[in-house]
């Protein structure tokens, strides 16, 4: 059955309770529809999987790309009950989603103790200014399997900027 944007933000909102009620993770829930038809979803859950990528809207966008035999959802939307963090922003990017519809907003988790903001404001930093210490150790064999796949015939291109 088709349903309205606001059913679908009441659905994501409702799997966010479930989840925190049940002891899953953190206050959180999405939804994938496409055609106004819930083809993904998923709540937080980071403390029963013990996986600190099983955040709500990761989930969904998994289970979206399962039913729908897919790595992209293009013409899909994402409703999450709360302004994607750094990490489900980016895979809202990589599985191509048409937009995203939020609930809370990334200050509001902030007050209750989440720590996206921290991450939004790390990304822009070179890597070398970044509170996570990184080094780049590079190799020729590294390098030799990009070489590679930039040449392979039969290669499926993907990510957020390309279409295949």
């Amino acid at each position: 059955m088709k349903k309205t944007p606001s059913q679908l933000m009441s659905r994501a909102i409702a799997l966010s309770l479930k989840g925190m009620r049940s002891g899953n993770g953190g206050p959180f829930g999405a939804v994938v529809a496409k055609d106004g038809r819930i083809v993904g979803q998923g709540n937080n859950q980071v403390l029963s999987d013990s996986d600190p990528t099983a955040h709500a809207e990761v989930v969904a966008i998994r289970n979206a790309c399962k039913a729908l035999g897919s790595f992209q959802l293009d013409g899909c939307v994402l409703y999450t009950s709360c302004e994607p963090c750094p990490m489900c922003l980016a895979a809202a990017y990589w599985a191509r989603v048409d937009r995203i519809v939020f609930a809370n907003s990334r200050r509001d988790a902030a007050k209750i103790g989440f720590g996206d903001d921290f991450i939004y404001r790390e990304i822009p930093l070179p890597a070398g200014k970044r509170a996570l210490p990184m080094k780049r150790l590079s190799g020729k064999a590294a390098f030799a399997v990009f070489r590679e796949w930039d040449r392979k015939p039969d290669k499926i291109p993907y990510g957020p900027d390309l279409k295949p």
